[in-house]
């Protein structure tokens, strides 16, 4: 008896495991788009969203943006003292993914769609793409969140897409949707989308 409980629990962690729906993204779109000084002129936070998710491409371009490798596996962001303590968490309907930078993927954390927890204005509502930045050092890892969303936003610019920067109400909330380790905390979300077709 105590061998069937043991061989259907080791069945049951394996389905529960096989639930996860990583996502490999496609490489960044590494040329092309505007000039530099035109998207830092059209920069802006815009507050209306169309439902349409980004595909894959567009996901893989707002991460690489983000915080992705470029050259020498350097970041695409500085960071503060070389300390890469920043963590980027993509929540979309289908649940809540961590970014990896070293193999431009997705993991799930989390198929539960939170969204709602940042829905606290009527425009969230709608937005189908939620960047969350975590870190583990209150002097160093909001330093490199705002290097982080800045590059979103120029990215944002450049595609087309809207994006707002948000300071979240519920973070102990949201540190528990996605789970986040005791040392590291919930910094600032970031709203991506197409905005609402006329």
């Amino acid at each position: 008896m105590k061998t069937f409980y043991i061989v259907l629990l080791g069945g049951l962690l394996m389905a529960t495991t096989s639930f996860a729906e990583n996502i490999k993204l496609p490489n960044p779109t590494l040329h092309g788009g505007k000039p530099l000084m035109d998207v830092i002129r059209e920069r802006q936070s815009g507050r209306a969203f169309d439902t349409r998710v980004p595909d894959d491409q567009v996901l893989s371009d707002i991460l690489f943006a983000a915080y992705g490798l470029s050259h020498d596996g350097k970041h695409t962001i500085p960071t503060s003292m070389n300390r890469q303590n920043l963590n980027v968490y993509v929540v979309l309907s289908k649940g809540v993914f961590l970014y990896r930078p070293a193999d431009h993927d997705l993991v799930q954390v989390s198929r539960s769609d939170v969204r709602s927890l940042f829905a606290n204005q009527e425009y969230m509502k709608t937005v189908p793409v939620i960047l969350v930045y975590t870190g583990s050092d209150s002097e160093n890892s909001p330093l490199h969140a705002g290097s982080s969303y800045q590059n979103v936003g120029l990215y944002a610019a450049s595609a087309g897409l809207n994006n707002v920067v948000r300071m979240p109400r519920e973070k102990e909330k949201i540190a528990q949707a996605l789970d986040l380790p005791a040392e590291e905390f919930v910094i600032v979300s970031q709203a991506v989308g197409y905005p609402p077709r006329d």
